[in-house]
């Protein structure tokens, strides 16, 4: 995995934080038996609230590449035909899981931008027989669709990776219809890090160092515009870590899930 090294300049910072995104994941793409920090494959997803059943429905091979961090679905705002966006898609657990939620009629786009995720993903929309997916390259901070397409984004795990997370919150908000919800899991802090803690590789590796505070977090989703934002669950993700040291620094700043819902 690539490391995050200090630097003076914000766009050398924020390239060395997509290879670091983008090598790990590939890692998680093409060795998912292999163990990383974070709680990866079936176990993870059924650890966050899954139910056996929408697992059972989908490819083993998405399921084995599955990093999330939630249960998005707990908001239950998908509906049959709703066209749904699917934040940094990986290996296709959600998009799947949500194609077969919205029905043929419904059309899923899942939007990843790690090579390896991406052809996997396609791999298991094919296995999966089904005919509403899209699997598409692009980035959160600039999402390759038309403004006003989707009745739904989820995400899980992803936007803390993000490094202008505010851009990716008004893209996610432009590209939803009006009255279009979000679905979302993704990692907060309870304290904040200072900016040398921030460009500290140890930091980066622990997929702590992206993160901002709850408080924060929420600020920023109504700052975009969204309304009825409410936290539907909160766990002790880190606490299943395989990383002493990632526990250690997710109790150090507090790092938990979260997911939550919304509307435009």
């Amino acid at each position: 995995m690539a490391i995050v090294a200090p630097t003076a300049s914000k766009e050398e910072l924020r390239e060395r934080i997509l290879t670091a995104v983008q090598d790990m994941y590939t890692e998680v793409a093409s060795c998912p038996a292999k163990g990383f920090h974070f709680p990866t494959g079936r176990w993870a997803c059924e650890y966050v609230g899954y139910p056996v059943s929408e697992l059972d429905a989908v490819p083993p091979t998405a399921v084995e590449s599955f990093a999330g961090v939630g249960y998005p679905f707990r908001a239950e705002v998908l509906q049959r035909g709703d066209t749904v966006l699917d934040v940094g898609s990986g290996s296709g657990t959600d998009t799947l899981i949500a194609a077969l939620k919205v029905g043929s009629e419904g059309k899923v786009y899942g939007l990843d931008m790690t090579d390896a995720m991406i052809e996997k993903a396609r791999a298991n929309v094919q296995k999966a027989g089904v005919s509403n997916v899209e699997i598409i390259k692009g980035n959160a901070e600039a999402i390759p669709l038309p403004s006003e397409c989707c009745d739904v984004v989820t995400s899980n795990g992803v936007l803390n990776l993000v490094p202008d997370k505010s851009a990716a919150y008004r893209e996610i908000y432009r590209v939803l219809k009006r009255g279009g919800c979000i679905q979302i899991s993704d990692i907060v802090l309870a304290r904040d890090l200072s900016e040398k803690s921030r460009n500290n590789p140890q930091l980066w590796a622990e997929c702590i160092v992206g993160a901002i505070t709850q408080d924060a977090y929420l600020e920023l989703i109504g700052s975009v515009g969204f309304k009825d934002v409410r936290v539907l669950d909160t766990m002790n993700y880190f606490a299943k870590s395989p990383s002493e040291s990632t526990q250690k620094a997710a109790q150090q700043y507090g790092a938990i899930a979260i997911t939550l819902v919304g509307r435009k």
